[in-house]
């Protein structure tokens, strides 16, 4: 990896903006608020997936009852030809399979209403279920607000802080070239959150090893845009008049 040493200085006071967001969220992360807010962010996610399941039932029930009030309508139709077909036919053969037919359909209409009502009581109780849901989500909600509120106030300048340190960590990424950035974040995912150090008097600054003998050596001949790693802990070394080279 090729880097002038003016970039790869850069690299140092993006460390310093990614270590500064990692004290801020612990700090964040510390606060008694913390804890019961994750807390309902998981009774949150759980509620939410009883509430895809009531919703499903509720919506099923409420298909069943459509169906069911079409089949009504269907045979009230046909009662209701079927009886005008019966006043005015005068045909002894038609008055038999009309009256037989009316009783058919009566007896029909009647088992569909039957079962109208049960399922309408049904889509009754599982809307019941899903408003019940809907207010155990209002009072998460609310609470969350509450312990927001209180964590923020807690926080005081610590939130605005990291929003303002997330907006110079952005600017000072978008001047670093693509390349380099990619191996700095690699490089800082290994090393725990610390991707590159200050080499200060042979010193590694990102874990405290001493270069001596061919170490040493190896990173004195390294040319001066040539991005060097520390031999103990593979975090990037950024060289200066300070490393002592």
């Amino acid at each position: 990896m090729k880097a002038s040493p003016a970039e790869q200085e850069h690299l140092l006071r993006l460390q310093s903006l990614d270590t500064r967001l990692a004290q801020l969220a612990h700090r964040l992360g510390s606060l008694p608020q913390a804890k019961p807010l994750a807390e309902l962010a998981s009774r949150d996610q759980a509620v939410r997936g009883t509430r895809a399941e009531a919703f499903g039932t509720l919506e099923d029930a409420r298909l069943e009852l459509h169906r069911l009030e079409s089949d009504v309508k269907v045979v009230e139709a046909r009662i209701a030809r079927d009886s005008e077909r019966l006043q005015h036919t005068s045909s002894v053969k038609d008055v038999s399979a009309l009256e037989a037919e009316l009783v058919s359909l009566r007896r029909r209409l009647n088992d569909l209403e039957e079962q109208e009502l049960v399922v309408m009581e049904r889509v009754e109780e599982a809307e019941v279920a899903v408003s019940s849901i809907d207010m155990q989500r209002a009072a998460i909600v609310d609470e969350v607000a509450a312990l927001e509120a209180e964590r923020d106030q807690a926080a005081g300048g610590l939130g605005i802080e990291r929003e303002q340190t997330e907006r110079d960590r952005a600017v000072l990424a978008g001047d670093v070239a693509e390349p380099l950035l990619a191996y700095y974040e690699r490089a800082r995912v290994r090393g725990g959150g610390v991707g590159a150090a200050l080499l200060q008097a042979r010193t590694c600054g990102g874990c405290g090893m001493t270069l001596t003998g061919s170490d040493l050596e190896s990173v004195r001949r390294a040319a001066p845009d040539e991005v060097v790693q520390c031999p103990e802990c593979d975090r990037i070394l950024v060289r200066t008049d300070e490393s002592g080279l």
